[in-house]
């Protein structure tokens, strides 16, 4: 009987794993369409033409934490920068903050009022980072035609792509597999790799990237990425 029920209980597990593995990839994928939709007003060739003269800047490494939705100037633009802000201020608040700090002691009531002054946050922050997004490129005649409406539909469009993306990455973390935050932001950094490698290979055959400095490169990332799952797996006996 104990063989038969731990069966039982293992199979439900599975059960329960594709469950939560399903949603994360349908997540995944509608976040992945999302970064495709464009916010109404832009002219996407001199979106195009903007971010190849600005590979390897600042620019293009947040165009790069967004999965390339801010290179399509996308309703996801903004990504998860505003929420990862606002949790980060809500942090500091809370250990500063005599209030904010007793609301912590208070268990998971106090943490769920946390957690609603972190959306409130959020949309703060998303509106001031939209508007300043959306007067910065209309400034350098990436706009079709910059009038109050314009500024309406696309301030509106990436503060409602942030608040999406806040509410997507709560669902995955409560029905799918790890934090939803990160999982997002792995998926727009992965999303950009095949391109990354053709890129690195082209230059590499063209004779424009020297190959053992290639090869030095991906020794380089691998060991950094096994440093990163050692330390992640590590444990303080």
């Amino acid at each position: 009987m104990a063989e038969v029920g731990g069966l039982l209980g293992n199979q439900k597990g599975l059960e329960e794993l594709w469950t939560r593995l399903r949603f994360l990839f349908l997540a995944i994928i509608i976040y992945r369409i999302g970064t495709h939709i464009p916010v109404p007003g832009f002219d996407p060739d001199r979106l195009s033409e903007l971010f190849n003269q600005n590979q390897g800047t600042f620019l293009g490494l947040f165009n790069m934490f967004s999965g390339g939705a801010l290179e399509r100037m996308s309703i996801l633009a903004l990504g998860v920068m505003p929420y990862i802000s606002a949790s980060i201020i809500m942090q500091l608040l809370a250990a500063t903050v005599p209030s904010l700090e007793q609301l912590k002691k208070e268990g998971d009531s106090g943490r769920r009022t946390i957690n609603q002054y972190t959306r409130y946050g959020t949309v703060f922050l998303a509106l001031v980072q939209g508007t300043g997004m959306a007067v910065s490129f209309a400034s350098q005649g990436l706009a079709y035609e910059v009038n109050l409406l314009f500024y309406l539909v696309a301030i509106s469009s990436l503060v409602a792509g942030a608040v999406f993306l806040m509410w997507l990455g709560e669902q995955i973390t409560e029905r799918g597999i790890g934090n939803g935050i990160s999982m997002l932001i792995f998926a727009g950094i992965v999303a950009g790799i095949p391109g990354a490698i053709g890129q690195a290979l082209e230059s590499a055959r063209q004779g424009d990237l020297n190959p053992i400095l290639l090869i030095f490169i991906l020794v380089i990332a691998v060991a950094v990425v096994y440093f990163v799952v050692f330390i992640e797996r590590g444990q303080r006996r």
